[in-house]
């Protein structure tokens, strides 16, 4: 699974500049168009919500555990819309500290090793991204990939009661997914083998599952696949949008991107990594179904 240290790099490096980007309790994953792409990127942020709280039987006085809560976005819409409870947790310090300060129960931990004893039990979970940085690559090298998404839904079953549901919002590889050994970061620049090497440089220590039918084989005995929508199209406009919001001027944004200059000078590896600014690897992904994007609704037997 990504290590912390991956993903303070992923979402604590960037948490000021998505936070004066796309506002301070900003979603940092896909939102629900259903192809009508003239609404604003927050209406299909709120459209996302909504559909995972109904998806959820969400009701007031229900308890809910957000997995990979980001910077609290679903759990303030629930709280707020519905008036349940609600538990988050990151492995992203800058994200911890962002939702505490606007008064989120949040906290730091490996959503994997969550036990009933941890935060008690819940009427439903929710886990949007999450799921994309259980298994690294060493993990699939080492042929760990499906016990270690099959330990999660054991995780998650022992959570919810008997028909608690479980929503899952995940990338997944794609029908045109390339060959591992051909990804390669000095490949031909807009070649999928670089594309592929620049998302490996965005996720570090993270690898993603094979598809709907991966994740369902293992998410069995424990829970039942009760809905699944394809959300890749989603996605595309929905990073088109953020990119739009990222180059938007902002004095304090912009120094920060400046003051960024020195170590992309000096250090390859961050240059690399910082060039999702440039390009959007994984827009690109979707776009030529590298990659995948589903909302799986699971509950439990």
């Amino acid at each position: 699974m990504a290590e912390q240290s991956d993903l303070d790099y992923t979402y604590t490096t960037i948490d000021e500049i998505f936070r004066l980007s796309i506002g301070e309790m900003g979603d940092f994953s896909g939102a629900k168009y259903d192809g009508n792409f003239s609404l604003q990127l927050e209406e299909a942020q709120q459209a996302k919500h909504h559909y995972m709280a109904e998806s959820l039987k969400t009701h007031t006085g229900s308890r809910i555990l957000d997995m990979g809560c980001g910077w609290g976005p679903f759990m303030r819409y629930v709280i707020k819309e519905y008036g349940v409870t609600c538990v988050g947790l990151t492995l992203s310090s800058g994200q911890a500290t962002a939702c505490r300060k606007n008064g989120l129960d949040v906290y730091v931990k490996d959503c994997r090793s969550v036990k009933p004893e941890d935060f008690g039990t819940f009427d439903a979970i929710a886990s949007v991204g999450a799921f994309e940085h259980f298994c690294s690559i060493e993990d699939w090298k080492a042929g760990r990939q499906e016990e270690i998404y099959h330990n999660f839904f054991k995780t998650a079953y022992r959570l919810l009661p008997k028909a608690g549901r479980l929503y899952l919002q995940t990338m997944t590889f794609g029908k045109n997914m390339i060959n591992y050994n051909d990804i390669d970061i000095y490949a031909k620049k807009g070649s999928s083998e670089y594309i592929c090497a620049l998302m490996v440089k965005e996720f570090p220590g993270s690898w993603l599952p094979y598809g709907v039918d991966m994740i369902e084989r293992n998410a069995r005995p424990y829970f039942k696949l009760i809905s699944q929508s394809n959300g890749r199209l989603d996605y595309i406009e929905t990073i088109g949008q953020w990119r739009k919001r990222f180059r938007k001027f902002h004095v304090k944004k912009y120094w920060l991107y400046l003051s960024l200059l020195p170590k992309y000078i000096t250090d390859e590896e961050f240059r690399h990594r910082v060039a999702i600014f440039r390009v959007s690897p994984n827009r690109v992904c979707f776009e030529r179904e590298v990659m995948d994007h589903y909302r799986l609704v699971f509950e439990k037997v």
